[in-house]
């Protein structure tokens, strides 16, 4: 299976769209999309298979820290190691560029992430009880750090 990562494009946006609606009870707007699109401070990969956007991974930086804000891979694609990709590929280029640290919240209950975080070295490093609303759930709080 041929993998193209890129930068998410805003013709991407209606297939980010289906997929945030398939994966999350609180889905990311086409606004939000649109913004991760236009602003400087912003970087989202997407990974492209058979033509078409299956993955995505994105980060708003502050200060030479990223925080990682969205993560998805279409259900069909799932298990294939595509996040691992594409996240590793935005790891990357984030040091590339000066970034120093990752930041995440992840739902306590998603065992697959947190593994992916893991195996990427992300540690965890405390709880936000009750950060996830529909349903309510705490966040596991995870950090990488780049040695310079």
């Amino acid at each position: 299976m041929d993998i193209l990562i890129r930068p998410l494009e805003k013709g991407d946006i209606d297939t980010c769209l289906r997929i945030e609606n398939e994966n999350f009870s609180m889905p990311w707007s086409g606004e939000s999309f649109e913004a991760a699109c236009d602003l400087d401070y912003c970087h989202y990969l997407v990974a492209v298979c058979d033509g078409e956007v299956v993955s995505l991974a994105g980060y708003r930086e502050s200060y030479g820290e990223a925080d990682i804000d969205n993560v998805f891979t279409d259900r069909k694609y799932q298990g294939r190691g595509i996040a691992t990709r594409v996240l590793q590929k935005l790891i990357d280029e984030g040091t590339a560029t000066g970034i120093t640290a990752f930041t995440l919240e992840v739902r306590v209950s998603n065992e697959p992430a947190i593994h992916v975080y893991e195996k990427l070295g992300f540690k965890s490093v405390g709880i936000r009880p009750r950060f996830y609303e529909k349903p309510v759930e705490d966040a596991n709080i995870m950090w990488l750090y780049i040695s310079q």
